[in-house]
């Protein structure tokens, strides 16, 4: 499906066709759907992320195992192939569990996840996965007197749970780093690498079958019980049933409240000439955010674009997920207008690719990942966006368990962190949820768009509002 995404581009955007990532590497080659009733050892729900890294490290750690991974449409179809490519730091309700089981155990969760970083590139060095990883650390910057408030208090924060090598710039050291028209000022920390999402999935799916797992494609699973993954070809039998299907959880019956899949849209210009990139700078390709309410992300890519997300539409009533990645018209005029906005010398760029994928959200905004020891029933996910690297960490915390449980290991400095075993309440039902999230996130926009009017260093009241709305 091609659209013109603005009077102003010089080429059609592709809008959809799954995501940039896969129209630069093309899709997989399909893998068998499961032929019939089966058993396993183990059996993933999810052929992300969080299940094909799963698979790999239980593999590893038991090489004996009979694993099986379930996959409803290729691996990496959800957002494991459309994300913005931040490998990062970044854990969803480290500040709740900071409350909940104390400072000490979040800043242990909080260098856990640091330490990840480090662990999924030295993983694609072992198995020779060459996802275009680059280690610059990512850079979150301030454009307005709010932004940098809650910069400098975010900064003081990161400190205080352990990210003692952050660092805070100014405006002119900024500039030094990256020229976006108005930033005021910034932070950076070493724990964070820009990479290829589709090829490192691509790379890690065949990782797992070198490694002896079987992968089935094209094979929906529509209910988990105790001990049973049920598709419509025939139902997987394994004392261990882990659901790691994230954004898509809602598809599975009984499982519609358990997290929201709240939606994120992205857009890939065409490639940057050299005169371009002199002039924005970016040389250390740290990805790049900024302390909006309604934020944005992005990342120069390997062939030298700028790949660039936020929100769109934030969320379809009644759980729905989109078709294939295509976006709205209206999410790609305004993330094109956030680029304008960031590097106004770009504001003749074309858009060569638009798309959109979801997220799993949890009532609570908290990461989780369990294992019900009394019935075999394991999940992770509910990352809210940080899933390239937490995803890692889940599944080596998911390998913990089962060892654990199965008598083969005790507990680990994995199986203790605080969030493992968080229960988080469901949400609303419609039309509640869905209006909740569009109240949510028109109150982000106003919010933002007032903060950069007013020119206070005070955050909009209306923000601090929606955050206690949101149950953030």
């Amino acid at each position: 499906m091609v659209s013109r995404s603005s009077s102003t581009s010089r080429v059609d955007t592709v809008n959809g066709g799954i995501s940039f990532w896969y129209a630069q590497e093309g899709t997989p080659a399909p893998r068998e759907p499961l032929p019939g009733d089966a058993t396993a050892d183990v059996v993933i729900v999810g052929g992300g992320y969080t299940g094909l890294w799963t698979a790999y490290y239980l593999k590893k750690a038991v090489p004996f195992l009979n694993i099986t991974v379930l996959e409803a449409k290729f691996c990496g179809y959800g957002a494991s192939g459309r994300n913005g490519g931040w490998l990062y730091n970044g854990i969803a309700g480290r500040g709740r569990y900071a409350k909940l089981h104390g400072h000490e155990a979040a800043v242990r969760l909080q260098n856990a996840m640091n330490e990840t970083v480090t662990e999924v590139i030295e993983v694609c060095a072992a198995e020779d996965i060459d996802a275009d990883i680059h280690h610059g650390g990512v850079l979150e910057i301030a454009n307005s007197p709010a932004q940098l408030a809650r910069l400098k208090a975010f900064h003081a924060v990161e400190i205080a749970f352990g990210e003692k090598e952050r660092e805070l710039y100014g405006a002119r050291e900024t500039a030094d780093r990256i020229r976006v028209a108005g930033a005021v000022g910034s932070s950076w920390t070493p724990h964070g690498a820009r990479l290829h999402p589709v090829k490192l999935v691509k790379g890690l799916a065949a990782a797992v079958e070198a490694l002896g797992v079987t992968i089935h494609e094209s094979t929906p699973v529509t209910e988990i019980t105790p001990k049973h993954a049920i598709t419509p070809y025939g139902t997987v039998r394994a004392p261990y049933v882990l659901r790691c299907t994230e954004g898509f959880t809602a598809s599975l019956t009984g499982q519609r409240r358990t997290w929201l899949p709240m939606n994120s849209s992205m857009i890939a210009t065409e490639p940057l000439t050299d005169a371009q990139w002199e002039t924005i700078g970016w040389q250390g390709r740290e990805t790049l955010g900024d302390m909006a309410h309604a934020y944005m992300y992005a990342q120069r890519t390997a062939d030298g674009r700028i790949a660039l997300g936020g929100r769109g539409v934030p969320y379809r009533y009644g759980s729905k997920t989109d078709n294939d990645g295509r976006t709205q018209p209206q999410t790609i005029e305004a993330l094109r207008e956030i680029l304008v906005r960031f590097f106004p010398s770009l504001a003749g760029i074309g858009i060569d690719h638009a798309w959109s994928g979801v997220l799993g959200v949890p009532r609570d905004w908290c990461a989780t990942v369990t294992l019900d020891r009394s019935t075999g029933l394991g999940w992770a996910g509910g990352y809210v966006g940080s899933g390239v690297a937490t995803a890692n960490l889940a599944a080596r915390t998911l390998r913990d368990l089962i060892q654990q449980d199965s008598g083969q290991s005790g507990p680990t400095d994995l199986t203790a962190l605080p969030w493992v075993n968080h229960k988080v309440r469901k949400w609303e039902p419609e039309p509640l949820r869905w209006l909740g999230v569009q109240t949510m996130y028109a109150a982000y926009r106003s919010a933002d768009r007032t903060e950069s009017t007013t020119h206070t260093a005070t955050t909009a009241r209306i923000a601090t509002l929606a955050d206690r709305l949101s149950g953030r």
